[in-house]
């Protein structure tokens, strides 16, 4: 077995950047399971900038923590949200302070697979600043983190809007950003919120929650291009009234109208997103629901105008037909791909998606183990390259960790394709890539390897090696740690490149 010789390949520090339109991804919420990451990126071969999670917050309820379908009532169920509170999966963190259970634990993997946070809270607004800085004090290990807190806020199906007023939603979301601000300034505050009217010429509510949308880091809003909103109580078809439609271009009209009202109505500009987006193949069937996310896509890549900063797909695995995969009924941990899955992948593996890799060396630097990467985000991270200039199709193309390298947790992109190397894992089989999708080898044209190395175990640490959870470190004067943690590699693995098979088949019996 022949490994290249590593000497004489140049190496350089490169940086990963943000793309036109970043990618998130929804994974589990009252309508689906998480999948672990592994699986996902097995299936799309490339990385998301975030992964979304959905959960809630009531812990003054008498039934809390039980999810909310699972309450007994007397109550007949008439929707989804028809409970004392939102049927996500509860928050175990807070007052109780369970940073192992969920979300935490995905929430690691989450960002050891080089991906950042998306975290939907619905929460009681009559909580006060004491919780929510217990929350604060629960994300500020994991780096950049994008907090949503009770979205679509405007409207009246949440069981918060039961609870409150609007004014009162959007004076708690106001106290909410302060917290984090001041003990979690690595979190980013999304506001979801009420969209372009135009009949008004206004935002929905927009007066109501105008110092809301001034408080918060980024705006957003939640619009499906069709959905079956009575799942899973009854099923949509033609003689109901429990799902809508909507024509592709006026959706992406009346999304970018509403940032540009945001921007008049606050005199600031902020990065706008669509934090859930999809169509419902139970409206349009599974074939159109393609169609449809593929249009607004390409709309998106063509406008010049540039003016959408990200939206999540919602989501990966479904119960209904929202997802790019849905459940199999007779095995949850079962997903059965619908269209859409194909077509969303080829749309994220586009340019438009990806984020930017550029160098952060001059090609006469020479640059020498051991390298010290720094991982902030998905957005802003520092990885080692180095070219692989192949002689044709390779038969095997593998790296093999040794023993230094062993304990690293390492995100590995080859040619396009993502691969993961979790801590303690020897060995990574770059071929998937050439399998999937085999690529034209040009003479010296080179196919770049790059290494990043986000936390080991998901989680930023302070300096002094202190708990990220201790109270002692409340001020953020020193907080360089919540947006930063910082990897030594000590070499490159052995990469191994061979262009013919141990031995051929001679002959076959007759």
């Amino acid at each position: 077995m022949s490994y290249l010789d590593n000497n004489s390949l140049s190496l350089r520090k490169v940086h990963l950047g943000k793309c036109p339109c970043a990618l998130d991804l929804g994974d589990g919420s009252e309508r689906g399971l998480y999948v672990n990451q592994d699986y996902i990126l097995r299936k799309l071969q490339k990385v998301h900038r975030g992964i979304s999670l959905m959960y809630t917050y009531y812990p003054d309820d008498k039934e809390w923590p039980t999810r909310a379908c699972f309450i007994e009532s007397s109550k007949i169920v008439k929707g989804v949200w028809d409970s004392p509170y939102e049927n996500y999966f509860p928050y175990r963190g807070g007052r109780e302070g369970l940073r192992e259970d969920e979300p935490f634990c995905f929430m690691k993997e989450i960002r050891k697979h080089g991906m950042d946070v998306v975290l939907s809270l619905t929460i009681d607004p009559a909580l006060k600043e004491n919780d929510i800085i217990l929350i604060a004090r629960d994300l500020r290990p994991y780096g950049r983190v994008f907090l949503r807190v009770n979205h679509e806020c405007t409207g009246n199906w949440f069981c918060y809007n039961k609870r409150a007023t609007y004014q009162q939603l959007a004076d708690f979301f106001v106290m909410v950003c302060k917290v984090m601000h001041e003990y979690a300034p690595n979190v980013k505050v999304i506001l979801c919120a009420g969209m372009y009217e135009k009949e008004t010429g206004k935002l929905e509510m927009e007066d109501i929650f105008l110092e809301a949308h001034k408080a918060c880091d980024i705006w957003s809003a939640d619009h499906y291009i069709s959905l079956h909103w009575g799942w899973p109580v009854d099923i949509a078809a033609k003689e109901t009234e429990n799902y809508a439609c909507y024509n592709v271009d006026e959706v992406y009209e009346q999304a970018k109208q509403t940032l540009h009202r945001l921007r008049k109505i606050t005199g600031q500009d902020k990065p706008f997103f669509l934090s859930e987006m999809n169509g419902d193949g139970d409206v349009t069937g599974a074939f159109e629901q393609a169609n449809m996310m593929n249009h607004f896509m390409n709309c998106l890549e063509k406008d010049k105008e540039k003016w959408l900063s990200a939206f999540t797909l919602y989501q990966f695995r479904d119960d209904g037909r929202l997802g790019l995969e849905i459940t199999d009924p007779n095995n949850c941990e079962v997903g059965i791909e619908q269209p859409i899955l194909s077509v969303y992948k080829k749309q994220l593996h586009k340019k438009f998606f990806t984020q930017k890799i550029t160098e952060l060396s001059e090609p006469s630097d020479k640059i020498k183990f051991p390298v010290k990467l720094r991982w902030s985000n998905s957005e802003d991270a520092e990885g080692i390259e180095v070219d692989l200039y192949l002689k044709k199709i390779p038969c095997y193309a593998e790296l093999y960790f040794e023993d230094e390298l062993v304990p690293l947790n390492l995100m590995i992109e080859f040619d396009g394709f993502w691969f993961y190397k979790a801590p303690g894992v020897k060995f990574v089989d770059l071929m998937s890539r050439i399998y999937e999708k085999p690529f034209k080898i040009k003479k010296g044209q080179a196919k770049k390897l790059r290494l990043f190395a986000p936390p080991q175990d998901g989680l930023n640490y302070p300096e002094e090696k202190k708990s990220p959870f201790s109270k002692e470190i409340d001020s953020i004067e020193n907080g360089e740690w919540m947006f930063n943690s910082y990897v030594t590699i000590p070499a490159l693995p052995k990469i191994r490149i061979e262009y013919e098979p141990v031995e051929l088949v001679k002959h076959y019996s007759k």
